[in-house]
């Protein structure tokens, strides 16, 4: 129970910096609350018009009045139709707004989150938050807001008018409010709860549904299907579950509540209907009065309901700000310089993963020059990719510090750090756009098309490009599915040739390439490693006999360096690599 004024407050928190994104568009917003308060005018104004049309239409047979119903009716109704397309159109508008501009800050927000984020995070889960959650947050922005404030107007307009009529009868029927507000108050807390519950279950559903779009071809050859449906099972079944309890607190709470108000309804009727009460209400009245009970059950209903979406609401923007209120890669570095040599040193490195409870590098001491090629070898979780990953601050260190050009890789501007560094990794990401987009990607977007095919041609990419549908223009498809696995590496070995960096990181880059198409890659890398420093991991030993260093590693430390011929003769951890892996695969 303690817990609950904090989750109270932090529901308002949320719901505040909701509206104060709405809020910044307050001239379009105005214009909606206006709207909504002459939509609710005109539902006062049309039970009030119940009164003349009986009393003085029906009963006294007034022809004045008579003749200028007709047109006061119209009149309420052209000014209703007015009102209920302004605030609709109005809110709607602020409503996408918000919700456009939520969605441009989460995923701005999640192009600055660090890797460590990615590496806990699931695709599915992110995607939920963009979608499912984010349209939950437009009807809390929208519709809650214009329940809430159009049907409150509503319902103080008629109680307004009913005081009028009668004031004993209204507060009979105001006795059901305390009981309605309790009724409210006990379900919230479950909505939101459930919402919660839901959200998650959104996010499971699209995980599993992603992976095994991604990973068809495994499920398909491993006969993964049975497994994959039964776990679909499970957590689709889950989220039916949790919607039915919504739906299930939902049918529960609306018709209480109507019959707490058909309770106080027919105690006035029976009131109403009482011979002494007879000779004090007017025909005119009565209908006037019964007509605003019958426009005070919507508003009344569509209040209580509106909880519903409001905890939505509210659960949908804790998920979303809480992405956005996600710390982002720490970019406090002030340093830029538009050429460096690329001299790295690293000085008793250290790195321990947030979730681990060993470190993944231990005193890493290295001291690679300008222009060299330093490759790294080493069994599977050696470490290899995290000393590599330091470089570019995907992570930053625990221990000691990396330099270049005698600079701490902290004191550069992270944009202005990884503009030096080229890349080409194992898994070759592809955009779906155009071949030449995918060269010319990012801060090269401005490249001349002379230029992307240059670096496709040294990339050993231009023949096939050409014989592409649209050549160059041709979309590749998502994740570039339209290519094979030697074209979409050799389009992002042309993108790192395009870049020109001085410092060039290659992970596997070739693994990918046939016999014949790795020949030349390996040729035109070798060419282009002659004036940069190039970072190179590699299974294959044969990929790296030529490196000017080979560094090995072993459970994070650095075990030996030395020339491939150097480190064979030492017979030590190399030469057993190279044994073994010549022994089972020789060349």
């Amino acid at each position: 129970m303690s817990k609950d004024p904090v989750e109270h407050a932090n529901a308002g928190q949320y719901y505040r910096r909701l509206l104060a994104l709405a809020f910044v568009h307050w001239k379009i917003f105005a214009f909606s609350i206006a709207g909504m308060i002459l939509v609710a005018g005109t539902d006062t104004a049309l039970a009030a018009f119940m009164k003349p049309l009986m009393d003085e239409g029906f009963v006294n047979r007034d022809m004045e009045t008579i003749r200028r119903l007709p047109l006061i009716l119209v009149g309420i109704f052209v000014v209703r139709v007015f009102a209920i397309f302004t605030s609709m159109y109005c809110i709607s508008w602020v409503g996408r707004k918000v919700i456009t501009k939520l969605r441009q800050r989460m995923f701005g927000n999640l192009l600055l989150l660090p890797k460590d984020f990615y590496d806990n995070a699931t695709s599915g889960e992110i995607i939920s938050k963009f979608t499912f959650d984010v349209e939950q947050v437009a009807n809390a922005s929208t519709k809650a807001i214009t329940i809430i404030v159009r049907d409150t107007f509503t319902v103080i307009g008629i109680l307004a008018w009913m005081f009028y009529l009668s004031v004993p009868l209204t507060l009979v029927l105001l006795t059901t409010g305390p009981l309605i507000a309790l009724l409210v108050s006990l379900v919230t807390k479950k909505f939101r709860k459930l919402s919660r519950r839901i959200q998650t279950s959104i996010g499971d559903v699209s995980r599993i549904v992603e992976e095994s779009i991604k990973a068809q071809i495994v499920v398909k050859v491993f006969g993964g299907r049975s497994y994959e449906e039964s776990q679909f099972e499970i957590i689709n079944e889950q989220n039916r579950r949790q919607n039915m309890r919504m739906i299930a607190t939902q049918a529960l709470s609306t018709p209480v509540i109507r019959l707490i108000v058909g309770i106080g309804l027919a105690v006035i009727i029976y009131l109403v209907t009482r011979d002494e009460s007879m000779n004090i209400v007017t025909p005119g009245t009565f209908a006037s009065y019964m007509v605003s009970l019958t426009f005070l059950f919507g508003p009344v209903k569509r209040l209580a309901d509106v909880n519903v979406e409001l905890q939505r609401g509210i659960a949908a923007a804790e998920s979303v700000f809480r992405l956005t209120d996600l710390e982002i890669e720490k970019d406090d570095g002030s340093f830029s310089t538009d050429r460096i040599n690329g001299e790295i040193k690293y000085n008793h490195v250290g790195f321990r993963y947030s979730s681990a409870n060993e470190p993944a590098l231990v005193d890493i001491n290295l001291d690679i020059k300008a222009g060299e090629t330093v490759a790294f070898v080493g069994r599977s979780g050696s470490g290899k990719t995290t000393l590599l990953n330091l470089l570019p601050r995907l992570y930053d260190i625990t221990e000691g510090s990396i330099t270049l050009d005698g600079h701490d890789v902290r004191d550069f501007r992270l944009e202005n750090l990884r503009s030096h560094l080229a890349f080409v990794g194992q898994d070759v990401v592809l955009f779906n756009d155009t071949v030449a987009h995918n060269i010319a990607y990012g801060s090269m977007r401005d490249a001349d098309m002379s230029q992307v095919e240059e670096a496709a041609r040294q990339a050993y990419a231009d023949e096939f490009i050409r014989e592409l549908r649209n050549g160059y223009q041709t979309v590749v498809g998502e994740r570039g599915l339209m290519l094979s696995g030697g074209q979409r590496q050799r389009i992002a070995i042309a993108r790192a040739l395009l870049a020109n960096a001085p410092v060039l990181i290659l992970d596997e880059a070739t693994s990918a390439l046939d016999t014949e198409s790795e020949r030349f890659i390996q040729a035109s890398l070798e060419e282009l490693m002659k004036n940069r420093t190039t970072l190179v991991i590699a299974h294959r030993l044969s990929t790296i006999e030529n490196a000017d260093t080979i560094v090995v590693l072993d459970a994070g430390k650095i075990v030996e360096t030395g020339t491939h011929q150097q480190l064979l003769n030492s017979d030590g951890h190399y030469a057993a690599l190279h044994r073994m892996q010549f022994e089972n695969h020789p060349e």
